[in-house]
């Protein structure tokens, strides 16, 4: 199975509920996309700050996900931190990309930077994954 099918197969309830589709997923980058839908927005019609880290959590914890070592139980998310750069309007789909900064036995650290289909920057989030 490729992380990708593998991600994928998942359950991810949440992720699902925010319509988070995983386009690419290898052990090095994960790379999703969410709709701003009216539901993820506030009320100037603009992404919502809470869904932005929401999505972000959702494909740093696939990516920690995808590599797991093979006695662990799973993964959770103890630390994040979102710097928000712009908005998305409603009706744009956020790419987010994560990328690994830390691979260790008892912790991940993964980088999202979310954007625009046009390449603006959203935000960037830092998070840190617990191996259970």
């Amino acid at each position: 199975m490729t992380p990708l099918e593998k991600i994928r197969s998942m359950k991810m309830p949440f992720a699902e509920l925010k319509g988070v589709t995983f386009v690419e997923a290898d052990t090095d980058r994960v790379v999703a996309r969410m709709l701003v839908r009216p539901d993820l927005c506030t009320f100037s019609h603009s992404i919502h700050g809470g869904a932005v880290m929401a999505f972000a959590d959702s494909v740093g914890a696939a990516a920690t996900v995808i590599n797991l070592p093979e006695d662990a139980k799973g993964t959770t998310t103890i630390e994040s931190k979102t710097n928000f750069i712009g908005g998305a309007k409603e009706g744009t789909t956020i790419v987010a990309t994560a990328t690994p900064i830390h691979r260790g036995r008892r912790t991940q650290v993964w980088q999202t930077r979310l954007e625009t289909e046009e390449g603006k920057l959203v935000a960037i989030v830092i998070q840190t994954q617990m191996v259970l």
